[in-house]
C-alpha cells in the first residue's frame, strides 16, 4: 500500500516536481548515511542506488540516486528524467565519462556504464517498466527516445 502510494505520487506532476526540486538533492546523501536503507519518502519503494559521475564540463563529482532494474550481474538506469523534453545532465556526464562508482546497501563498486541499443532496450523495456513502473508514465510524457544505460561492474 505505501510503496504503492510512493510509486504512484512519484509518477504525478505533483511528485515530480517534488522529485526534482527536493528529493534529487535529499536522496544521495539520506541513502549514504543510511547505507541505502532510507530515502527522503522513508523505504525505498523500488530498487535504488547511488550514482557517482564526473562532469562533463565541471569535472566534478556528481552524485544522482535512481531506480534501476536488475540485469543479470548488471544495473539498468533509466535517463528518463521524469519524462521531461530534455535528458537529465547524468545521461551526458556518462557519456563523457563512463566510469563510474555504484553504492548499493552494503557495497560500492567501480562500473562501466554503455548505453543501451534501440533494439536492446526494446526487449528490456517491458521488464523495466515492471520493476519501475513510474515509466508507464514517464514515456507518455514525451517524444524523445529516453535512453537506457547498463552499469557493468570492472
Amino acid at each position: 500500500m505505501y510503496s504503492s502510494f510512493v510509486n504512484w505520487l512519484s509518477a504525478t506532476p505533483f511528485g515530480s516536481w517534488i522529485v526534482k526540486r527536493f528529493s534529487s538533492r535529499v536522496d544521495p546523501v539520506v541513502f549514504r548515511l543510511t547505507n541505502g536503507r532510507f530515502t527522503s519518502t522513508g523505504v525505498p519503494t523500488l530498487p535504488m542506488l547511488a550514482l557517482t559521475t564526473v562532469g562533463r564540463k565541471s569535472g566534478k563529482r556528481r552524485d544522482i540516486q535512481l531506480a534501476y532494474h536488475r540485469d543479470g550481474d548488471d544495473y539498468l538506469v533509466v535517463a528518463s528524467a521524469m519524462g521531461q523534453e530534455r535528458h537529465p545532465a547524468w545521461k551526458y556526464n556518462l557519456e563523457a565519462h563512463p566510469d563510474v562508482e555504484v553504492r548499493l546497501r552494503g557495497e560500492t563498486f567501480a562500473a562501466r556504464a554503455e548505453r543501451l541499443s534501440d533494439d536492446e532496450k526494446a526487449r528490456l523495456w517491458p521488464a523495466i517498466k515492471n520493476t519501475i513502473p513510474q515509466m508507464n508514465v514517464y514515456e507518455h510524457r514525451t517524444a524523445r527516445n529516453i535512453n537506457v544505460f547498463r552499469l557493468r561492474r570492472r
